[in-house]
C-alpha cells in the first residue's frame, strides 16, 4: 500500500509538470486529424447502415421498449446515431493508445528512469515486437468485451462498472510489460509482476475508472449527438491525459518494485530501520556522505 500511494503522488506531481502537459500535444493533434478525416468519410454511411438495419429488422420497437423500461423512451430516437458513437469509441481509444505509445511513453521512460533511476541497469527483457503483440491481443479482446457489453453498458449504473473494469484490464496488461520492456530481464519482469499482481491490479482498475470518464460524455442524449464533433475531440484529449497518467503511474511503481527486487527490499514497504515513505530510489541517491 504504501508503494502504491506513494507512486500514485509521484505520478500526480509528475503529470501538472509543463513537460508531460506538452507530451499530450503530438497525441492529441493527430488522434483528432486523423478522427476528423474518418467522421466526415465515414460517419454518415455508418449511421444510414445501421438506421437500415435496424428498420429491416425491427428493432426500432424493441430498443423502444427496453428503453421505456428504464425510463429512457425519449432517446429511442437518438438510438441509432448513440449506437454508431459507441461502436466507435474503442477505434477511438486504440488510436490515442497507438499514438501515446509512439510519442509519449518512450519521453516518460526516458524522463524517470534517467532522473529517478540512473542505477537500475537495463537488461531489455522485452522488445517492441513483444509490446506490438501484448497490445494487439489485449486491444483485441478488450473490443470483444466493449462490444458484447455495449447494449447493458447504455445503462448508467452499470456504465461505472463494465467500463472501469476492461480498462483495467486493459491497462494492466499493456503499461506493466510497455514499463519494464527496458529495464528488467524477462525472468525479472515476471517475477516483478506475480510479487505485484494485485496492487498493479489496482492501480490498471482506478485508471480504468479514470478512463470511463469520456464516456459520460455520450450520456447527453441528443445534445452528444448534435455536439458529437467537440465531443469526440473532448474524449480524445481526456483518453491521451488518461493514458499519459497512467504511464507516469506504473512507470513510478514498476521501476521501484524492480529496485526493490534487485535489492532484496520487501515487496511493499522499507527496509528494516527504514524510512517507512521513503522510495528506495532516493535512498540510493542519497548514499553514504
Amino acid at each position: 500500500m504504501r508503494l502504491l500511494l506513494s507512486s500514485f503522488g509521484r505520478a500526480l506531481l509528475s503529470q501538472l509538470h509543463i513537460r508531460m502537459l506538452l507530451l499530450t500535444v503530438l497525441p492529441f493533434v493527430f488522434s483528432v486529424v486523423i478522427w476528423a478525416v474518418c467522421l466526415w468519410l465515414g460517419l454518415q454511411p455508418m449511421i444510414d447502415w445501421l438506421q437500415d438495419y435496424f428498420v429491416v429488422h425491427s428493432m426500432f420497437g424493441i430498443a423502444g421498449t427496453v428503453l421505456n423500461w428504464f425510463g429512457m423512451g425519449t432517446l429511442k430516437t437518438v438510438i441509432v446515431p448513440m449506437l454508431a458513437m459507441w461502436a466507435l469509441l474503442p477505434l477511438m481509444i486504440l488510436t490515442a493508445l497507438v499514438f501515446v505509445g509512439l510519442f509519449t511513453i518512450p519521453a516518460i521512460a526516458r524522463h524517470i528512469g534517467a532522473r529517478h533511476y540512473p542505477m537500475l541497469e537495463l537488461r531489455r527483457g522485452g522488445s517492441w515486437w513483444g509490446s506490438l503483440w501484448t497490445s494487439l491481443w489485449c486491444f483485441a479482446v478488450f473490443v470483444v468485451g466493449w462490444l458484447v457489453t455495449l447494449p447493458v453498458s447504455l445503462i448508467p449504473p452499470l456504465t461505472f462498472v463494465i467500463h472501469p473494469l476492461l480498462w483495467g484490464w486493459l491497462t494492466y496488461r499493456v503499461m506493466a510489460y510497455d514499463t519494464l520492456a527496458d529495464y528488467a530481464s524477462a525472468d525479472e519482469r515476471r517475477a516483478v509482476l506475480r510479487l505485484h499482481r494485485w496492487p498493479l491490479l489496482v492501480i490498471g482498475t482506478i485508471a480504468g475508472a479514470m478512463g470511463a470518464a469520456p464516456t459520460l460524455l455520450w450520456l447527453g442524449g441528443a445534445l452528444s449527438v448534435i455536439f458529437f464533433p467537440l465531443l469526440a475531440a473532448g474524449a480524445i484529449w481526456l483518453y491521451v491525459l488518461v493514458f499519459v497518467f497512467t504511464g507516469l503511474w506504473f512507470q513510478y511503481y514498476c521501476l521501484e518494485a524492480l529496485l526493490r527486487y534487485r535489492s532484496g527490499q520487501p515487496p511493499d514497504g522499507p527496509e528494516p530501520g527504514g524510512d517507512p515513505i521513503r522510495p528506495a530510489a532516493d535512498i540510493i541517491d542519497a548514499g553514504p556522505r
